[in-house]
């Protein structure tokens, strides 16, 4: 893995409190990580995510709709939280936080994000494709 989109997982973290950022794939793999993180950890994170988000999906139906498409998952420890959003088909972002955070000012710096990773993920169409065929 190279870390190229890491820069801008550091964008997600200026908001006060908050301390990490991965992005990751929907098997568990890494795909980025902001600065401050170790690359060992974050592959840990990143599979251990993967799963969460796995059962946060399965669990549509307890929420009143079997066909409920996620969109978020919140963790909240004694001390922290764990932001997990989607960032595109088979994607998910992580941000972890500090218990002081402005949740709100997380999320939308996630979305920001998450638009700005489209863009960046998505390749635009070659416009000298070659020769006619």
């Amino acid at each position: 893995m190279n870390n190229d989109l890491g820069w801008m997982l550091d964008d997600a973290l200026q908001v006060p409190g908050a301390r990490h950022a991965i992005l990751l794939s929907a098997d568990g793999l890494l795909r980025a990580h902001s600065a401050g993180i170790p690359r060992d950890e974050a592959d840990r994170q990143a599979a251990a995510l993967a799963g969460l988000q796995s059962i946060s999906r399965a669990s549509a139906g307890f929420g009143g709709r079997q066909d409920g498409v996620w969109r978020q998952t919140l963790i909240e420890f004694a001390d922290s939280y764990v932001f997990l959003v989607a960032a595109g088909p088979g994607a998910y972002l992580a941000v972890s936080a500090g218990e002081s955070v402005d949740m709100e000012s997380v999320s939308y710096r996630m979305q920001k994000l998450v638009d700005r990773l489209g863009r960046e993920l998505t390749s635009p169409p070659r416009l000298d494709a070659g020769s006619p065929a």
